[in-house]
C-alpha cells in the first residue's frame, strides 16, 4: 500500500481514538472524580499510540517532519468536527469552516515545494 495512504488511515483511527480519550469524559463521566476519567482517557490514549506511532514512522519515509505534522492536525480537525456535532452536540459554527480554510493554507505552505 502506498505510505502516504496508510499513514492516513493510520492517523485516521488514531485521532477518532485521542478525541475520545481527550473529549468524550466530558460528556460521559462528568458525574465521577477526575482521576477515573484520567485512567479510562489514559487507557483509549494506548489504543491511540498503537496507530500513531506507526502512522509518523510510515509517513516520515515519506514525508517531511513538517508536511506529517500539518497531515495530522488536519486529519485531527477532519475528525473533530463531527465528532463535537455529532457525538458532543456542539452546534455547527462558520468558525470550522475558517478553521478549515486556515489548514487548507498550512498545507499548501507545507507541500509547495512537492507540488512543482
Amino acid at each position: 500500500m502506498n505510505p502516504i495512504l496508510t499513514t492516513v488511515a493510520l492517523l485516521t483511527v488514531s485521532n477518532v481514538f485521542m478525541t475520545f480519550a481527550w473529549y468524550a469524559h466530558l460528556k460521559e463521566l462528568s458525574d465521577k472524580p477526575w482521576i477515573v476519567a484520567a485512567l479510562l482517557s489514559w487507557g483509549v490514549a494506548l489504543l491511540e499510540y498503537l496507530f500513531q506511532v506507526p502512522a509518523n514512522r510510515v509517513g516520515f519515509t515519506v514525508l517531511t517532519l513538517g508536511q506529517l505534522k500539518i497531515l495530522q492536525e488536519v486529519i485531527t480537525l477532519s475528525v473533530f468536527v463531527p465528532f463535537a456535532i455529532l457525538y458532543m452536540k456542539e452546534p455547527i459554527k462558520i468558525d470550522f469552516l475558517w478553521a478549515g480554510l486556515c489548514m487548507v493554507g498550512a498545507v499548501y505552505f507545507m507541500f509547495r515545494g512537492n507540488l512543482a
